[in-house]
């Protein structure tokens, strides 16, 4: 595992989603990217990818709102061991004729861009060896380029391709749409505790916790739009792992900024800026 997501670092794992039909869904997300199903209910359906921890949950609205241009979810991004990985999903998701919106190399990752059949983004990625991310004056400097698609898909061995996606895929960090950036600094970094890596041409801001390039980007690109509705298609809650030896300041920072910890069958949850649900779990 990434040692960027251990438990002794704030990290994102696991999303849920609310899509208009799972018959859909499961084609996408189980015959094409390869999830397991955890369990399944009447409107609520759990996918893995080692067969024991959830990474999405797909709640079923079939009069669920179209999506549009709204805060929140932007993509979430799965982060898949190695380039030979990311290969044959690219393999995989080009056999099966589905489209991709973007690929790119961002000198500490090289990531693949698509949309899930309700319109949800998605980020498949891998990360570089800490030791080839771009720095300058000492400060980490992503980029996007043209992706080396040649040089990616030279680590492919088609013998070795299975149906399943990789075990050891994970939630590697999310990325929200929101209307101000110092307005989302202050709840994500001043509140939840995350630090600026990199602030990009004053329209995005990525921050992490233990020098993870990023575990969150927040961008303004969809400018002053209105929040994501809660019958519209999208993103609905996420879960973050909160390392215990943080928690008594994490729940300092809560009470100093005035938001509530709440309490649902057991769990704890705060409200973001987004209106989104945020699971906390203590580990």
């Amino acid at each position: 595992m990434s040692q960027y997501h251990k438990n002794d670092v704030m990290h994102f794992t696991e999303v849920t989603l609310l899509i208009r039909s799972f018959k859909r869904s499961l084609e996408f997300y189980v015959d094409i990217l390869g999830f397991s199903v955890l369990s399944k209910e009447a409107h609520q359906m759990v996918l893995s990818a080692n067969g024991k921890d959830p990474l999405i949950t797909l709640i079923e609205d079939r009069n669920a709102l179209a999506p549009n241009i709204t805060l929140g979810l932007y993509h979430f991004a799965l982060l898949v061991p190695s380039r030979k990985t990311f290969a044959e999903m690219i393999y995989k998701i080009a056999n099966h004729h589905y489209p991709i919106s973007g690929m790119s190399d961002h000198g500490v990752s090289e990531a693949i861009y698509l949309d899930d059949p309700d319109g949800n983004g998605i980020e498949i990625y891998w990360d570089k060896p800490i030791e080839k991310w771009p720095y300058e004056n000492n400060e980490l400097n992503m980029f996007t380029e043209r992706i080396d698609l040649d040089a990616v898909m030279s680590e492919l061995n088609q013998d070795e391709i299975t149906e399943h996606i990789h075990p050891e895929t994970i939630m590697g960090h999310l990325h929200f749409y929101v209307d101000d950036l110092e307005k989302a600094k202050a709840f994500y970094s001043d509140v939840l505790g995350f630090q600026v890596m990199m602030n990009y041409m004053q329209s995005a801001l990525f921050v992490s916790d233990g020098g993870y390039h990023h575990h969150l980007g927040l961008n303004t690109w969809n400018g002053k739009a209105p929040l994501n509705s809660k019958r519209q298609i999208g993103l609905k809650a996420y879960t973050l792992v909160l390392p215990e030896a943080h928690y008594l300041e994490f729940m300092r920072r809560l009470q100093a900024h005035h938001v509530p910890l709440m309490i649902e069958d057991d769990k704890k949850y705060i409200t973001d800026i987004l209106n989104q649900k945020l699971w906390i779990e203590v580990k």
